[in-house]
């Protein structure tokens, strides 16, 4: 994975290794009394939070006042976190320990192994974790909020060759063959009534439907009812709204319906395979990249959000 400069995980882990390779390192202190530091927006960051990232900057062999540096890091994680919750961009439990474990094959140690390196530095696995799911997560907000960034630049190709370059193994991802039906609903008669009548109409299409192939001939004669070929799509590329309905629905099946600007929407998985080519390593690496959080329009984006949050410091 790359990340910007100050959170280089290979350096995390050269200094990790040397470290715990040739002198015994005692953990920081951590397990004293938590207490409440810092509430953003009703999040609690506590002195235990706080004394691990601490923990985590020195394995990055990071200078300066670590402390300031920790609060600082952690209130921005707190903010983008919470806007990655609202804007359904979250990446699973399940994308943070593949990443971790790709992390861990790419310094040739097992998970098992680089859990121990960061129990021992007073990191835990917990905390990295998280902090690799704020990583992974934001460049999805800022797709999901139309936020342009500077990622983006390099050919696939390229992609993969720095990838390949690193030690990793070529990620695979689902690929999937979608249709979206959409009830349309106009605007001058949406209200509960209408939306209400047609989420049942679209209920009882669902109930029919006997796969892709036939889908045009299913809705003929259905009024305001728009079927579209989405196509070939990527798991990474899917639209943060829809992801977790999409990830969840078995091939051959829909979606439950959902409200919508334009109606009521189901989409239709008409195949769901894994694919480990060129394409589907480019889209992971770009989502596991976090490029787009050093571009001019990401950090005025994050200014908002911190304008327009309740931040206490104790």
């Amino acid at each position: 994975m790359h990340f910007p400069a100050h959170f280089r995980f290979a350096g995390l882990l050269l200094a990790a290794v040397v470290a715990f390779s040739f002198a015994p390192v005692s953990a920081p202190s951590v397990f004293a009394a938590s207490q409440i530091k810092i509430v953003v927006n009703n999040q609690a960051i506590t002195s235990v939070d706080i004394a691990r990232r601490v923990a985590f900057l020195k394995l990055q062999r990071t200078s300066g006042n670590l402390g300031a540096k920790a609060r600082e890091q952690l209130t921005e994680e707190a903010l983008k976190l919470q806007e990655a919750a609202r804007v359904r961009a979250l990446v699973s439990d399940a994308q943070v320990d593949a990443s971790f474990a790709r992390f861990a094959a790419s310094n040739k140690l097992t998970p098992k192994q680089l859990t121990q390196i960061l129990n021992q530095a007073g990191v835990t696995p917990k905390h990295f974790k998280s902090f690799i799911q704020i990583q992974m997560s934001w460049p999805r907000v800022l797709q999901a909020v139309g936020v342009s960034s500077s990622g983006g630049s390099l050919s696939t190709q390229d992609l993969v060759s720095k990838m390949l370059e690193r030690g990793d193994n070529q990620p695979s991802t689902t690929e999937y063959i979608l249709q979206q039906v959409i009830f349309v609903v106009p605007a001058s008669k949406r209200n509960q009534s209408t939306l209400n009548a047609r989420k049942r109409e679209a209920d009882q299409l669902r109930g029919r439907y006997q796969g892709c192939d036939s889908a045009a001939s299913v809705i003929t004669g259905l009024r305001d009812v728009t079927l579209r070929q989405l196509g070939r799509i990527m798991q990474p590329e899917l639209p943060p709204e829809w992801k977790p309905l999409i990830e969840k629905t078995k091939a051959g099946s829909a979606t439950p319906a959902r409200v919508t600007e334009r109606g009521i929407e189901f989409i239709v998985i008409c195949s769901a395979k894994t694919v480990s080519d060129d394409k589907a390593a480019e889209l992971v690496f770009r989502a596991e990249n976090n490029d787009e959080a050093d571009s001019a329009d990401a950090k005025k984006y994050l200014e908002e959000l911190r304008k327009r949050a309740v931040i206490a410091n104790k």
